[in-house]
C-alpha cells in the first residue's frame, strides 16, 4: 500500500541550515536511501566529507558551490550535481539555496566521514 508522508522530520544542524527529512533513516527507517530538502542560507559551510554514499542534489533556488580536488562547482537553480561514495568534497553557499538532497544508502552522521570527526 502506498504510504503518504504528510510532514517531513526536521533535523537540526548548525549553522542556519535546516534539513526536512521526507525519507530516511529518521523519519521512515529506510536505510538505503534518504531524502531531504534542505536550506543554506549566504554564507553557509560544513566540514570538507569523503562519505560513503553517492549523493544527488538538485538546486530549487539559489546556488550552492561544491569544492573537491582543489576545484569548484557552483550548482545553480534547475541543475543537478551527483557526487560519488568516496569522493572528497565540501558544501558551501554564497547566496540563500533550497536544494534536495538524496544519498544512496541513506544518510547517517557516521557515513559522512566529515573532517571534524577525524
Amino acid at each position: 500500500m502506498p504510504e503518504l508522508i504528510s510532514e517531513p522530520t526536521m533535523i537540526p544542524v548548525p549553522g542556519g541550515k535546516s534539513i526536512a527529512e521526507y525519507v530516511g533513516r529518521v523519519k521512515t527507517g529506510d536505510s538505503d536511501v534518504s531524502i531531504a530538502v534542505m536550506h543554506a542560507p549566504a554564507g553557509w559551510s560544513e566540514p570538507a566529507q569523503a562519505p560513503n554514499f553517492d549523493e544527488f542534489t538538485i538546486v530549487i533556488t539559489g546556488s550552492i558551490d561544491v569544492e573537491h580536488d582543489g576545484d569548484t562547482i557552483t550548482v545553480g537553480a534547475g541543475q543537478a550535481l551527483i557526487t560519488r561514495a568516496g569522493e572528497k568534497v565540501r558544501y558551501l553557499t554564497r547566496e540563500d539555496a533550497h536544494y534536495v538532497a538524496i544519498c544512496v544508502p541513506a544518510f547517517a552522521p557516521e557515513l559522512a566521514n566529515r573532517d571534524d570527526e577525524a
